[in-house]
């Protein structure tokens, strides 16, 4: 399991006096309001910041962060992924899990076989959707519905399901 969870993507600078400009990679955008601290993912390293300012403009989170105040101070955060730890992270609900844990589970049927891996998952209008790589190669596409879902155990590595009739033909 990763440690940190993406919440966020630096896009630009907001103004001269050292605000960023987010695009929110988490369901609830408004969970800026209630973090403290975020983790910059600088590749080489990672740069622990405290936010001390929460704004909203169109699909953005506008942040200011302690100890910068300039724009020259805060371009070196362009570009790069914002992250917290999991005790900063949304608590979740029985039976709910972060993507990242889900992703890499082996898929089985109901009926004992491995169908493969999973390897993402597509979030869509009506449901998520999970992209399982078979070992052929191929992928499966299986709605995330409680009648083909049939458990999800990310601590033991597996999600099992039901294909429905059809799902499998091309």
């Amino acid at each position: 399991m990763e440690q940190t969870l993406r919440v966020g993507v630096i896009t630009s600078t907001h103004g001269i006096r050292g605000e960023v400009k987010v695009f929110p990679t988490t369901d609830d955008p408004k969970r800026f309001d209630y973090l403290k601290n975020v983790i910059v993912d600088m590749k080489r390293e990672q740069v622990e910041l405290e936010i001390t300012g929460v704004k909203y403009f169109k699909q953005y989170v506008i942040l200011k962060f302690k100890g910068y105040d300039d724009i020259n101070e805060i371009q070196q955060f362009i570009k790069k992924d914002l992250l917290v730890t999991r005790e900063n992270a949304v608590k979740l609900e029985e039976g709910e899990f972060f993507i990242c844990d889900l992703v890499g589970c082996k898929i089985i049927t109901d009926e004992g076989e491995e169908l493969g891996v999973l390897k993402d998952i597509m979030q869509t209008a009506a449901n998520d959707v999970y992209v399982v790589e078979c070992a052929n190669g191929k992928e499966v596409l299986i709605p995330s519905i409680p009648q083909c879902i049939l458990e999800k155990n990310p601590e033991a590595g597996y999600i099992k399901v039901h294909l429905l009739k059809g799902l499998l033909d091309l």
